[in-house]
C-alpha cells in the first residue's frame, strides 16, 4: 500500500532548516531532531561557540548535515547576515525556527530601559528581522515556527511582566504572517513551552518545585518533547495548520 512508505520516511528530508539559538536547550533539541529528520540544519548562536560546535558534530556523526553561524539576535545586521550566509550556501530556505530568546525576570520597578531594549530586540524584533530577511528566499510550502512562551497567555509568577510582553507580541506576528503567506502554502505557527529542563530553567532550580505544583503533569518538560512538536509543524503533515498558538506546558496554564 503506497501510504506505508510515508511512515518510515524522514519528515524533512533534504530541506534547509535554520534554528536560531540552536546551541543549547530547546534550540539544540530542535536542531538535533530536524537533523534526524533529514534536514540540512543551520544553527545560530551568540556566545556559546563550543556548544554550537558540539551540536553540529552530533548531527554530523549521526549522518546529517549541519553548520553553525555566530549571530547575536540583539544585532539586526548579524541576524540578516546569517540569513544571507544560509542563502549563499544552500540557495533557499524551507524551515525557519525562531527560537533564540532572553529572560529578564525582575519586578517592573527594577527594570531599566536597557533591559527593555535587549528583551524586545532578542525576543520580538529579531523574530521580525529574520522573517523579513528570509521570506524572499523561502520556498513555497515552507514553514516558519516561532518559539514563544506559555507566559504570553498566563503570567503566574511575579517579575515576569517584560518577558510576557515580549512573548505576547509573537502571537500577533504569527497570525499576521500566517494570513499573508497562506497563498504560498507557507505556514506560520507559534509553540509556547512551559517549564522545560534546560540550563536557563533547570528542573532543580530555585523555583522548580513551585512550578511543578502548578502543573497537571508535575514534572519539567524535555527539549526533545518540544522538538517533536516542531518536527511535526515542519513536516508536510501539518500543511493545513497555520496561525496557531500551541502550548506545551504540562498543564501549567489550565
Amino acid at each position: 500500500m503506497p501510504w506505508k512508505k510515508n511512515i518510515t520516511m524522514k519528515k524533512s528530508e533534504g530541506k534547509v532548516a535554520i534554528v536560531t539559538g540552536g546551541s543549547r536547550g530547546i534550540g539544540a533539541g530542535i536542531a538535533r531532531r530536524l537533523g534526524a529528520e533529514g534536514a540540512r540544519v543551520v544553527i545560530t548562536y551568540a556566545h556559546t561557540a563550543d556548544k554550537a560546535k558540539a551540536v553540529v558534530a552530533e548531527i554530523q556523526q549521526a549522518g546529517g548535515e549541519a553548520m553553525a553561524i555566530r549571530a547575536d539576535n540583539k544585532d539586526a545586521a548579524e541576524v540578516k547576515a546569517a540569513i544571507e550566509k544560509v542563502v549563499n550556501t544552500y540557495g533557499a530556505i524551507d524551515i525557519l525556527v525562531l527560537n533564540a530568546g532572553v529572560a529578564m525576570l525582575k519586578p517592573v520597578g527594577e527594570l531599566t530601559t536597557e533591559d527593555y531594549d535587549v528583551t524586545m530586540a532578542v525576543n520580538a524584533r529579531a523574530v521580525f528581522i529574520a522573517s523579513h530577511a528570509a521570506l524572499p528566499h523561502m520556498n513555497d510550502n515552507g514553514r516558519i515556527i516561532i518559539i514563544g512562551s506559555n507566559m504570553a497567555d498566563r503570567v503566574a509568577m511575579q517579575a515576569g511582566s517584560l518577558y510576557a510582553m515580549s512573548k505576547s507580541a509573537l502571537i500577533g506576528l504569527t497570525k499576521g504572517l500566517a494570513r499573508e503567506l497562506g497563498s504560498r502554502g507557507i505556514t506560520v505557527n507559534l509553540v509556547q513551552p512551559g517549564p522545560i529542563d534546560t540550563d536557563m530553567n533547570p528542573a532543580t532550580g530555585e523555583h522548580a518545585d513551585a512550578a511543578r505544583r502548578m502543573m497537571a503533569i508535575p514534572r519539567y518538560g524535555r527539549p526533545e518533547e518540544i522538538a517533536g512538536l516542531v518536527a511535526y509543524l515542519a513536516s508536510e503533515e501539518s500543511a493545513f495548520m497555520t496561525g496557531a498558538s500551541l502550548t506545551m506546558d504540562g498543564g501549567y496554564n489550565i
